[in-house]
């Protein structure tokens, strides 16, 4: 549970109490990001997460058709529109039929199934919340049923350029990036430092979300049907979209996992001024956004060694020990030491570095 629980915003106990346990299980880096802020923050930012979180888990599902997918997200869209009569009960209606059965549901489909109550604890929210909230959200849902509509004919996403891959990105991850700048520079916040947040809020938002498509290549496909690297790429190595596991293919699609991460990296830079630039403000904490930053980095390097196990299944994350080590420095850090936090982390595991400095 979040720290200072007495700060939280005005919403049903009950409802907030969901709302906060359900996070931790959909979502474990975005789970560490609601653990370390303080309140309000920490309630704004895991009620906004779970707003995101429903659209993304009807646009990833390979049961729904395209077709019903993006009817379903621009109904959601709807529901979203203060200025819509649509009401999110029309939502939970329609998306029904498509919830597997009660006891087999992951913790995602139990949040789409509770979308009402993810709704009734945000309108408990400040007015001025919800004003810095809704538009972001808004723009990843319509963003991705419009994805949704242009791959409609191949069953999945088929990514077909870098500037593909980054306008896809930015509806996933750089909208989020806006969310949180919209909520951080509520107030007084003179304008040079809002313009640098801004300016570097969606790159953020970008180095993470390539991040997840370089490492979850093999998930992507095999349990969603999407293919988010670039075909313009894959076709450079010979690799067909939909061949793009095929253990033949294995040295050739992890060199473009290798390029894909190596873009991902070209946003490290922006992502770290965000850090150093965001105000600590209504329970926001430097280390709610520095542990998957620097959780990114660690996962860059993971992947930059051993591409191929993106494609194999195999799996490329870093490890608990080092999640546990990232997360007790960043108890004591400052702005000034992300640079050489995050240096140290490009090298070797944090928990390493650490003890080698020893």
């Amino acid at each position: 549970m979040s720290r200072h629980a007495d700060a939280r915003p005005p919403a049903t106990d009950d409802d907030l109490d969901w709302c906060h346990d359900a996070v931790q299980g959909v979502s474990r880096t975005f789970a560490l990001t609601v653990d370390v802020l303080d309140e309000p923050m920490s309630s704004y930012i895991c009620i906004g997460y779970l707003l995101c979180r429903v659209a993304d888990t009807v646009e990833d599902s390979s049961s729904i058709s395209p077709d019903e997918q993006a009817h379903l997200l621009r109904l959601y869209d709807s529901a979203l529109d203060p200025d819509d009569d649509t009401d999110i009960d029309e939502f939970v209606t329609a998306v029904e039929p498509h919830l597997p059965p009660e006891d087999e549901r992951s913790d995602d489909w139990m949040v789409v199934a509770n979308a009402d109550r993810v709704f009734r604890t945000f309108a408990a929210l400040p007015d001025d919340v919800r004003e810095a909230v809704t538009p972001p959200v808004r723009e990843l849902v319509s963003g991705m049923a419009m994805f949704v509509e242009r791959h409609s004919g191949t069953g999945g996403l088929r990514i077909q350029s870098r500037e593909e891959l980054e306008e896809y990105c930015y509806y996933a991850a750089g909208t989020v990036g806006n969310l949180i700048t919209n909520l951080v520079t509520r107030g007084n916040v003179d304008r040079e430092r809002s313009s640098r947040l801004y300016d570097t809020a969606e790159e953020f938002g970008l180095l993470l979300q390539l991040v997840n498509i370089a490492k979850d290549v093999h998930d992507d496909y095999t349990a969603e049907n999407n293919v988010y690297l670039p075909a313009e790429w894959l076709d450079e190595e010979g690799v067909p979209q939909d061949e793009v596991v095929d253990p033949q293919n294995l040295s050739k699609t992890a060199s473009v996992v290798y390029r894909t991460a190596t873009h991902a990296k070209s946003f490290v830079d922006d992502a770290q001024t965000y850090l150093e630039t965001v105000p600590l403000r209504d329970g926001n904490t430097l280390e709610a956004w520095a542990i998957p930053f620097l959780l990114a980095v660690g996962t860059l390097r993971e992947l930059l060694a051993n591409p191929e196990h993106a494609v194999t299944g195999e799996g490329v994350k870093v490890s608990r020990q080092e999640v546990f080590a990232v997360v007790t420095a960043m108890n004591d850090a400052s702005s000034e030491s992300l640079a050489e936090m995050r240096h140290a982390i490009a090298r070797q595991p944090f928990h390493r570095a650490a003890t080698n400095a020893d």
